[in-house]
């Protein structure tokens, strides 16, 4: 065995996977080597649990497999968890003081799946309390740095998995996506993020926010790891998730070699107009370029329901919330008040000092609009336009292929820029809240920079179940540019 490279953490996923099969390097030592280095950079606040002897002893397994000569592209590699996935052997707490010290029985099926292809699980990375943010500032366990400028917010609510990948401290990682918690952090930390066509992955042990939107995917460096890891996550799993697809699994890195020549980039007026910071405009422009220059051809189209996403996501996901949540009552499992009078008092005292405000806030909301003389004005007509959002896109697939626009209307802002205006986090979602209403599969990938020297990503849109198409027309991207090599100067 030859020493392990200096540079091991600046590899990609296929990389490291190369030098893992032709053992170069073991998986004991790739393993031992990150835990080292997330140790290191504990200030960024990405992880919230690691069990080295657990990691270590997955990675000696690894080595065991890779020995024998007929391991997959994932065996040794060294991934971590969003800590909404439940997961063996580490805790898992949502973000949350409700759930502090919660170890769950058994994985969730997206940790599963990895874990058979070989991942080696380094730890559970930080998140917004129940996935309810987009800066993961909401964390009660404090907030997630932004790599390239420890001031600024990573974005949310995968801004643990965002932060860790941008700053090396792992290959890849997993996260999720109600409302556009995999796409902004991704685009907030200059990594390459994916959701998929909802009921594609599993959600069973997934901590749940809002069940008709949570979505997990995986964020990497390149869309090539992505498409590895989301290989692996994806296919129906009927027994434990009755929202799972009857799609059969997929290798999504067969199409990446396809010529973007004759694609059609759907561009919405919608996207550019008032709202969107000069520098992510300017950005997003010369990737449009880019693409016009490898054979695609820009198109513009219309999304005109986009202004009512905010208002509809505001009132469906809290909904959601308000009844998925309702579990933690101190009575079953999680956070339980020390001092209460009756079992009313205890129902009372556990959700006010085990939530925190934002959660609160949407719990309330979600009540309200499903409260007796509020729900058909409210989630009833929400759901009506939810319905036209998703009519809004075919009528576009109509005229393209793939939807292109910004991920936000900014770059990442300052820790605590938006603590007093929780609206201005909601805004910040305007331009991926309307894929996620509609299930459809979209990603980030990074191209270029913005104000402040901070990332800016192109959100790219597909129709149902075209997470091939997409993976391949960002890594043609990435093939002729260099903006996902770009890495954090300030570590």
């Amino acid at each position: 065995m030859t020493s392990i490279p200096s540079e091991l953490h600046d590899l990609t996923v296929t990389q490291l996977s190369n030098l893992l099969q032709t053992r170069q390097v073991s998986a004991l030592e790739s393993a031992q080597h990150f835990l080292d280095r997330a140790q290191s950079h504990a200030h960024l606040g990405a992880f919230l649990d690691m069990n080295t002897e657990a990691t270590l002893a997955q990675a000696r397994v690894a080595d065991a497999r890779l020995a024998c000569g007929n391991a997959g592209p994932l065996e040794g590699i060294p991934i971590a968890h969003k800590d909404i996935f439940v997961t063996q052997n580490f805790v898992t707490t949502a973000g949350s003081k409700m759930l502090a010290g919660y170890r769950s029985p058994f994985d969730a099926t997206v940790v599963a799946r990895l874990a058979a292809q070989g991942a080696v699980t380094l730890g559970k990375l930080n998140c917004d309390e129940f996935a309810m943010g987009s800066g993961n500032e909401n964390s009660a366990y404090g907030p997630v740095k932004n790599p390239w400028d420890v001031t600024r917010t990573p974005g949310g609510s995968s801004g643990g998995s965002a932060a860790a990948v941008a700053a090396r401290l792992i290959l890849a990682a997993t996260g999720t996506d109600t409302g556009g918690s995999i796409r902004q952090p991704a685009s907030f930390c200059g990594v390459t993020g994916i959701k998929p066509t909802y009921g594609r992955a599993s959600r069973y042990g997934m901590v749940a926010f809002a069940s008709s939107l949570d979505q997990a995917g995986p964020m990497a460096r390149t869309a090539q790891d992505c498409a590895l890891l989301l290989s692996a996550m994806c296919g129906p799993d009927p027994d434990r998730d009755s929202t799972s697809l009857d799609v059969p699994p997929e290798d999504f890195s067969q199409s990446l070699g396809d010529t973007l020549s004759g694609l059609r980039i759907g561009v919405p007026t919608e996207f550019l107009g008032a709202g969107l910071d000069l520098d992510v405009r300017a950005a997003v422009d010369v990737a449009l370029r880019q693409y016009e220059s490898m054979g695609a051809k820009l198109v513009s189209v219309s999304l005109p329901l986009t202004r009512l996403a905010i208002p509809v996501y505001y009132v469906i996901a809290p909904a959601e919330a308000s009844s998925n949540l309702s579990r933690f009552d101190g009575v079953k499992f999680g956070y339980r008040a020390p001092d209460y009078q009756d079992l009313n008092d205890m129902y009372r005292q556990t959700r006010a000092q085990g939530f925190g405000n934002e959660v609160k806030r949407r719990i309330m909301i979600g009540t309200y609009v499903l409260s007796h003389g509020y729900y058909d004005a409210y989630y009833l007509k929400a759901q009506q336009i939810r319905r036209m959002i998703a009519d809004d896109f075919q009528q576009a697939f109509k005229l393209c292929d793939v939807i292109a626009g910004p991920v936000a209307p900014t770059v990442a802002w300052k820790l605590g820029g938006h603590s007093h205006d929780p609206l201005a986090d909601y805004l910040a979602d305007i331009f991926t809240l309307p894929a996620s209403l509609a299930g459809l599969p979209c990603m980030s990938l990074p191209v270029g920079l913005g104000s402040a020297d901070m990332p800016v990503g192109l959100q790219l849109i597909g129709n149902y179940l075209t997470e091939s198409r997409l993976l391949n027309v960002a890594h043609q991207f990435q093939q002729a540019t260099d903006w996902h090599q770009r890495q954090p100067a300030r570590l």
